[in-house]
C-alpha cells in the first residue's frame, strides 16, 4: 500500500506524521513540549545538512562542489574533451571512469577500445581512476569504493544514486561534470524534499524491484517528486538489507526526482566495514521534528510482486492482476505502444504471449546496478537450484554488477547452481539496460530486472521493421518464471528456502586491475587518441536575433532522451560529435537531420558574409519579417539562422548530454516545450548554448514553421521571463515564448554559444 499526502507533513521523532495545517503547531508542541517553526523543521532533513556542507553559495541559491565524479565510456571522452578545451590541467577531485557500457568493443571496429585507452591515459595524465571493461558497472563500483555517508557524487549517468549508503548522488549531463573539473560549481535553487516513509516488512517473494516499481507507479505521472529530493525514513528501513535498499534507491531516477538520501544504521556501517572502508560510515537521521514538502507512505507488507509493462517503469500492474486479466491488459498496452511508435510496419504481438490463459515470455535478464547485486543473484540461485530451464525458446542471462560480487558468487556455489539450471552467466556490463546486449528476436517479450523498459531499450530497430519489448520484474519473479519455462510466475507463489549467504568483499580484484591515480597526475603522459575521437566543432555565439525553423514537432506526452538520440548502436560514436549527430531523432523523426542540415547550410552562408535569402524559404520568411513595423531595418548579419525542436515535455530518461549536443552541432539554437521533464535535460541544453524556451500553447505553429525571435540575446543576458516572437508567413502571428530563471553563469554560457566558448573567453 502506498499513500501520497496532499500537503506537506511534519515527522516527529521519526514516527508520528502530522499533516501541515492550522493544527500542526499545537500537535507538535504537545508531542515534544516546545514549538518548532516550519523553517527550523525544513533544516532538519538529512538532505539539508548534506547540501549545506557542500554549498559555496547562498542559502537558497546553491553552488555545490562534489566530493567525487563518476563517468562511463559513453560519456567520459566528451567530458574530458570539454574540460580540456576549457582549460583543465588536472582533475581537482577524484573521478572514477568505468568501461561498462561499450564493453563489448564489437561495433565500429576499434573505436570502443580506443575510448578505453583514452580514459586510461587521461587517468594517468590528470590523476583519476580507470576501471577496465567487465570489472564493474559504474554504480556498483561507486557503491563499493567511492560512496560515504554525508558525501556527494555527481555522475554522467542518470542512475547515479547512492542514497541508501548515505551519499547524495546526482546524475547529470557531461557539461556539469566538466564544470566541476575546471573548478566551477553545480548551481541550483534549493530543492524541495519529499519524505518516503517505509514501514513494515516485505513478504517472502517480494523483492526490491517490486517496491521500487510500486513507488514509481504512484509518483511518476503526477510529478509528485519531480526535481525534488526523496528522503527515506521510517521503521521499515531496518527490515531491509543494504543491497535491497540499493536496488530500490537506484530506481528513484525513474520518478524524475533530483536525488535521494536514506537514514543510515548499523547495517550500512557493516557494509562499509565489509568493503574495507569503516571511515566512510556515520549515522545519518532526520531531526526530532522535520518538515517534508510531501510524503510517500509505503507499507512494505502490502507490496506485491509487480511488473512494469512497456514502455515505462511507471506502467505497473501486480503480477496477480495481470495474470487474471492478461488478454485485456496486454491488448490495452499493445495499442498504447503502437500509437507511441507510430509505425504501421510494426507488429508488437503482445497479446500473442497469452496461451491457454497464461502469459509466456521469451527471455529473462538479471543485470547491473539494479538486478545484479550479490543478494539478488543468491536468491535467484536458490529458486533455480535443482531445476532445469528446459530446451524451450526461453533463455535466462545473469550479469553480476562487479567482479568482487562475481567471485564471491563463485566461491559460495551460487554460480554453479545457476549454470546447472541452464542460466548463462555474463560479466559486469550495462548493455541490456540500453539495448546493447541480449536483444530478443523480433516480436519477443523480455522480462528484466534492469533500470528501464523504454521503447527500443532492448535493441530493436523500428525503422527496419524490428520490434521487441521489455517488461520490468524483480529477479525473484524472473527466476520463478524461468523455473516454469517462461510462464509468468510470481515469486510469492513458489516454495523456496532462501539461504542468504554472507558476503565477503575481495578488494584485491580492484587493486590488481584498476588504475588509481588520485592525487598523482603526470603531465608528461600523452593522451591516447583513436581515429574516432574528435574535438567539438566550432560553435557560434548567440546572435542578437534568431530566425528559427521548427525542424521537428513532437506531440507525445513525454519525449525521452532515447528518442532524441537513440541508445544502443549509437553509443559507439559518442566520441565523434558529427558522426553521432547523424542519429539525432532517427527513431522519432527520421527527416530531422536532413532538415537541420539544410538550415545549417544557410547559417554557414550567412556567417561567411553571404546572403541567407538566396534560400527561397528564408527569402519568404524575411519578406514576412520586413512586412511588420519595427523589423524593416534588421540586417541579416544580426540574425542567426538555425533550427528549434518542439516537444510537449522533453528530456525524460538518460542524463547523457548528447541528446542536446547533437541538435547543437546541427545548428540548433534551442528547444520549445510546455515543460522540461527533468532538470538535467534543461541543463544540457543550457551547457550547449541552447535557449530553453517554454510556451503555454504551441498550436499556432508546426513542423516547418519559421519563428522570428527578436532580442533573443537580450532575453538571455537580462534573464527575461518572456519575450514576444512571431510565426512568419502571409499573416505573421505573435506568440509569447517564456524562459524559466537562469543563473548568472548560465546566462553567460548561452550567450557565449556553449560551455567551451564561455571558458575560452573568460
Amino acid at each position: 500500500m502506498i499513500k501520497l499526502y496532499d500537503s506537506g507533513v511534519y515527522v516527529v521523532r521519526g514516527k508520528e506524521i502530522i499533516e501541515d495545517g492550522a493544527k500542526a503547531a499545537a500537535a507538535i508542541k504537545q508531542a515534544i513540549g516546545r514549538e518548532v517553526t516550519k523553517e527550523q523543521a525544513e533544516k532538519a532533513t538529512i538532505a539539508c545538512g548534506i547540501l549545506d556542507a557542500h554549498n559555496k553559495g547562498e542559502e537558497n541559491n546553491l553552488r555545490i562542489v562534489f566530493d567525487s565524479l563518476a563517468a562511463h565510456d559513453i560519456t567520459y571522452v566528451n567530458i574530458i574533451q570539454t574540460a580540456r578545451a576549457s582549460g583543465m590541467t588536472k582533475f581537482p577531485m577524484p573521478i572514477a571512469m568505468t568501461d561498462c557500457h561499450n564493453s563489448l568493443s564489437a561495433v565500429g571496429g576499434t573505436i570502443n577500445e580506443d575510448d578505453h585507452k583514452f580514459a586510461l591515459s587521461a587517468a594517468k595524465k590528470y590523476g583519476g581512476v580507470h576501471i577496465p571493461a567487465h570489472l564493474a558497472v559504474i554504480h556498483s563500483y561507486n557503491r563499493e569504493m567511492m560512496s560515504g555517508c554525508g558525501r556527494m557524487i555527481l555522475g554522467s549517468d542518470s542512475h547515479t544514486r547512492y542514497g541508501a549508503l548515505g551519499t547524495m548522488a546526482i546524475g547529470e549531463g557531461g557539461g556539469e561534470l566538466a564544470k566541476q573539473l575546471v573548478g566551477r560549481t553545480y548551481d541550483l535553487a534549493r530543492p524541495k524534499v519529499v519524505g518516503v516513509y517505509l514501514t513494515g516488512k516485505p513478504n517472502k517473494g517480494v523483492g526490491p524491484h517490486d517496491v521500487a516499481l510500486s513507488i514509481i507507479g504512484a509518483v511518476y505521472k503526477n510529478d509528485y517528486v519531480n526535481n525534488k529530493i526523496m528522503e527515506f525514513i521510517g521503521d521499515g528501513i531496518n527490515n531491509l538489507p543494504v543491497e535491497y535498499r540499493n536496488a530500490i534507491d537506484v530506481m528513484t531516477t525513474e520518478t524524475t526526482c533530483l536525488s535521494s538520501i536514506w537514514k543510515t544504521d548499523d547495517k550500512v556501517k557493516e557494509y562499509f566495514e565489509i568493503h574495507g572502508r569503516p571511515e566512510a560510515y556515520k549515522k545519518l537521521d532526520a531531526g526530532e521534528v522535520v518538515y517534508y514538502d510531501g510524503m510517500v507512505y509505503v507499507d512494505l507488507s502490502k507490496i506485491e510482486p509487480t511488473i512494469a509493462l512497456p514502455f515505462h517503469p511507471s506502467n505497473i500492474y501486480t503480477i496477480r492482476e495481470l495474470r487474471a486479466n492478461a488478454k485485456e491488459i496486454l491488448a490495452e498496452v499493445q495499442d498504447a505502444c503502437m500509437k507511441q511508435l507510430n509505425n504501421k510496419n510494426l507488429n508488437m504481438r503482445l497479446t500473442d504471449k497469452v496461451r491457454g490463459g497464461e502469459i509466456y515470455v521469451d527471455q529473462g535478464i538479471v543485470v547491473g546496478c539494479a538486478g545484479g547485486t550479490f543478494d539478488s543473484i543468491c536468491d535467484v540461485a536458490d529458486i533455480l537450484e535443482g531445476k532445469i530451464i528446459k530446451n524451450t525458446a526461453f533463455t535466462l542471462s545473469i550479469y553480476p554488477g562487479s567482479q568482487p560480487a562475481f567471485i564471491e558468487l563463485v566461491r559460495n556455489g551460487a554460480i554453479a547452481k545457476l549454470m546447472a539450471a541452464g542460466a548463462i552467466i555474463r560479466s559486469a556490463f550495462c548493455g541490456p539496460c540500453f539495448g546493447a546486449g541480449d536483444t530478443p528476436a523480433n516480436g519477443e517479450l523480455s522480462i528484466r530486472h534492469a533500470t528501464r523498459n523504454f521503447a527500443n531499450r532492448e535493441g530493436s530497430r523500428p525503422s527496419e521493421g524490428q520490434i521487441s519489448s521489455v517488461a520490468l520484474m524483480d529477479a525473484l519473479s524472473i527466476a520463478a518464471t524461468a523455473a516454469n519455462g517462461g510462464k509468468i510466475t510470481s515469486a510469492a507463489d513458489i516454495d523456496v528456502n532462501f539461504t542468504k549467504p554472507k558476503y565477503y568483499f575481495d578488494k584485491s580484484i580492484y587493486e590488481g586491475r584498476t588504475y588509481n591515480g588520485i592525487g598523482k597526475p603526470d603531465p608528461s603522459v600523452e593522451l591516447q587518441f583513436g581515429p574516432n575521437i574528435r574535438d567539438w566543432p566550432k560553435i557560434p555565439s548567440l546572435t542578437d536575433h534568431l530566425l528559427l525553423k521548427v525542424a521537428s514537432y513532437i506531440t507525445d506526452p513525454v519525449t525521452t532522451t532515447d528518442e532524441l538520440i537513440p541508445s544502443g548502436e549509437t553509443s559507439s560514436y559518442r566520441s565523434n560529435p558529427m558522426r553521432l549527430a547523424e542519429f539525432a531523432l532517427s527513431r522519432k523523426d527520421p527527416e530531422y537531420v536532413r532538415r537541420a542540415k539544410e538550415v545549417q547550410a544557410i547559417e554557414h552562408l550567412r556567417g561567411e558574409g553571404g546572403d541567407p535569402c538566396e534560400n527561397s524559404e528564408v527569402a519568404a520568411a524575411w519578406k514576412s519579417l520586413h512586412s511588420m513595423e519595427g523589423f524593416k531595418d534588421i540586417a541579416p548579419k544580426s540574425v542567426g539562422v538555425g533550427t528549434v525542436v518542439y516537444a510537449h515535455r522533453p528530456g525524460d530518461g538518460s542524463a547523457r548530454e548528447q541528446a542536446a549536443s547533437v541538435q547543437r552541432v546541427l545548428g540548433g539554437w534551442g528547444n520549445i516545450c510546455i515543460e522540461y521533464a527533468t532538470k538535467r535535460y534543461r541543463s544540457n541544453l543550457i551547457n550547449w548554448g541552447m535557449i530553453p524556451f517554454q510556451i503555454e500553447d504551441a498550436s499556432s505553429f508546426g513542423n516547418g514553421s519559421w519563428i522570428f525571435v527578436p532580442n533573443a540575446k537580450k532575453m538571455v543576458q537580462e534573464g527575461l521571463a518572456e519575450t514576444e516572437a512571431w510565426i512568419l508567413g502571409d499573416n505573421p502571428k505573435k506568440i509569447t515564448l517564456k524562459m524559466a530563471a537562469l543563473t548568472d553563469e548560465e546566462k553567460k554560457i548561452v550567450a557565449a554559444g556553449c560551455l567551451i566558448n564561455y571558458y575560452a573567453v573568460k
